[in-house]
């Protein structure tokens, strides 16, 4: 299966430019260490896409038209550093990508969030492109989701998102730039706990023919990731607890020790 470009998307082998399978996902690096003053952050790695995300609050919104009376207002802003491509082009914040991709976030994101639990109150997401190579818009989202669970934000589920996409007959897991810019991608986003959709989209033709099957595997594929993500958010949590097991003070009684149930 020859490519019209100079690299293959997918050999006779069945393997790809970067030597996986149609469905094998790039590595997935995760570090939700403390990031400034943030009250989450999460550094998310997918292969050679690499995104970091900073939350705050909920807290006071800065603009008094912004709040809303029974719920916490989200606040989406995505920047892309001019390094994170080859072709070193400088994205301003009201670049129309930019903005598509940080409202498509917003989206997906204000029916997972228990928002009426902050009424009067605003939830800001700041999202860093480091770099790119495909799948920029997944690792947004599932950094996004690691940020809010490390900020303490009470979420229904999981968000967990991957994008596929199928060369001739053959579908394909967690494209590279190389290939979006080649086959006809999509990206969804579910809920692993619930089952359901919280996004869908793409900017290419896909066949009508395609899409279930391709749409079934990037589903398979999010619960694949979602045990990673919990098994990240359960590993920072437990390095919390032993730092405030070792902070406080001593007691006579450990059995007293409220600490000792975790």
């Amino acid at each position: 299966m020859a490519s019209s470009s100079r690299v293959e998307i997918l050999n006779e082998g069945g393997f790809r430019s970067d030597g996986r399978k149609q469905f094998e996902l790039r590595d997935m690096v995760i570090d939700l260490s403390q990031q400034g003053t943030a009250d989450g952050s999460a550094l998310v790695s997918h292969g050679l896409t690499q995104v970091i995300v900073s939350v705050f609050g909920p807290r006071e919104a800065k603009m008094r038209s912004q709040t809303i009376y029974d719920r916490a207002n989200i606040n989406v802003e995505l920047s892309i550093a001019s390094f994170s491509t080859g072709e070193r082009r400088k994205r301003s914040r009201g670049d129309k990508r930019i903005l598509e991709m940080a409202a498509t976030i917003k989206s997906t994101f204000e029916p997972v969030i228990q928002t009426t639990l902050y009424p009067r109150s605003q939830i800001d997401i700041f999202v860093q492109v480091l770099q790119q190579d495909g799948g920029l818009l997944q690792a947004c989202i599932n950094a996004t989701t690691l940020a809010l669970a490390s900020a303490g934000i009470p979420l229904y589920d999981f968000v967990c998102a991957v994008t596929g996409g199928v060369h001739s007959t053959s579908p394909m897991l967690d494209l590279t730039t190389l290939e979006e810019n080649d086959i006809p991608h999509i990206t969804v986003a579910t809920m692993p706990g619930s089952g359901k959709v919280t996004l869908a989209t793409m900017e290419t033709r896909l066949h009508v023919d395609r899409f279930e099957e391709i749409f079934r595997l990037a589903c398979e594929a999010g619960r694949i990731l979602h045990k990673e993500m919990r098994a990240a958010v359960r590993s920072r949590t437990g390095v919390l607890i032993s730092a405030m097991q070792s902070a406080a003070p001593p007691t006579g009684d450990k059995e007293d020790d409220p600490m000792n149930e975790y």
